[in-house]
This record gives structure tokens, sequence and C-alpha cells, in this order.
């Protein structure tokens, strides 16, 4: 197979398993899952839905949550860790979607990216999520299953992304960047893979090389 074939198999074996998927960050709004976004940093989605569904009850929109004292935003969202630094660029982001742009989020990883707390990783997923325009988003999961698999030779999230961007069809980024995070979370863990489970195995280097 060739690169390009490889991939599709990838992705078309994730999707037989698990479909379409849903971005598990519960949001109304494209502001919405910025926020929830930048707060899941080294947090867990469950606990970040816990946490937005105060603080979107409180301030859910870019006007209220920059109008909200950084003092408060910081206590609502101590429990994702973090809590200094994210409540600050949390009311500096939506203070700057009120004055730069508006009140509305922008639509350009450009523009996103300028946006306090807001990386290549979390503009692609605003992007595909809030917006439906293609971007393949890089988390922890992914470097590791496509280093794991053999697709890739990187821990750049930049290079991955550019490497898997030439040769998978853009309407599919968004969710086979799902489809590797969920795949990463319930079969190919960091620690004990479950090869013997995995419909990858037969062209997984880790695989292949464990039998």
């Amino acid at each position: 197979m060739t690169i390009k074939e490889r991939f599709q198999f990838i992705y078309d074996q994730l999707f037989a398993l698990y479909g379409e998927c849903v971005c598990p960050l519960k949001h109304e709004s494209p502001f919405q899952l910025l926020a929830a976004v930048m707060l899941s940093a080294q947090c867990k989605d469950e606990r970040v839905n816990m946490v937005t569904e105060k603080l979107f009850a409180l301030a859910p929109t870019a006007e209220k949550m920059a109008a909200l004292p950084v003092e408060t935003i910081e206590e609502m969202i101590h429990p994702c860790g973090l809590s200094n630094a994210k409540s600050r660029n949390l009311q500096l982001a939506a203070q700057r979607i009120v004055e730069a742009y508006d009140h509305i989020v922008p639509q350009t990883m450009e523009e996103l990216t300028t946006l306090p707390g807001i990386g290549r990783k979390s503009a692609n997923v605003i992007l595909g999520n809030a917006f439906n325009i293609p971007g393949f988003p890089v988390d922890t999961h992914v470097k590791r299953l496509l280093n794991r698999i053999g697709m890739v030779k990187s821990d750049s999230p930049e290079a991955i992304e550019k490497a898997v961007c030439a040769k998978v069809p853009p309407e599919l980024w968004c969710n086979f960047s799902h489809l590797l995070i969920t795949h990463g979370r319930k079969i190919c863990p960091a620690r004990s893979p479950r090869c013997t489970q995995c419909p990858l195995s037969q062209i997984c280097k880790y695989a292949l090389k464990t039998r």
C-alpha cells in the first residue's frame, strides 16, 4: 500500500468501529467551545464539562466572560488545573473577541492563534467542530498512535499535521483526529496497548514487532 492508501485504511477501519464522532466538550456556541478547549489542556473532558456547566451559566458569551473578574473565573475553573494561567487567558481572549472581532469568534487559523491560550491544536479543534472548516488537531493520542503505527516519525505536532493533511482528504481531517483519539483511549493507550483487539495490527509497526 502507498502511504495515502495506508492512511485511508486506518481511517476506514477506525470509522467502522466508531463512526462519525462528536466533540466530547459540551458547548452551545463557538465561544463556549473555545473556552472549553482552553480549559481542557492537561485536564480530562469529563471534568471540563462539569466546570463549564457552571461557568457558562454565569458567562455564556464572550462579552459576559470579558466582564467577569479574573478572580471569579479562576475560582470557578480551579478543578481544571493551571487555573491562574487559564483564567487570565480566558478573560483576555474574550476581551479580544469582543474588541477586535466584534463579539464573533474568528474562523481562520491565523486569527484564532492570535488569541491568548490558543495554539494550532486548539484552533484546529475550533475550526473543525464549531465551523466545519477542515482542521486536523494533533494531541498526545494522535501523536502516539501515528508514531506507533509507523505513519510518522516525529514528536512535532506541526510536522504530523502537515504529513496527515498532505495524504488525507480535508473532509476527513476532523473526524480522523477524533477517531485516533477515541482509539487511543479505548484500545491503544500509552501503556499496554491491546494489539489483539486492534483492527490496525496487520499494518502497525508496533503490533508486528511484538508478535
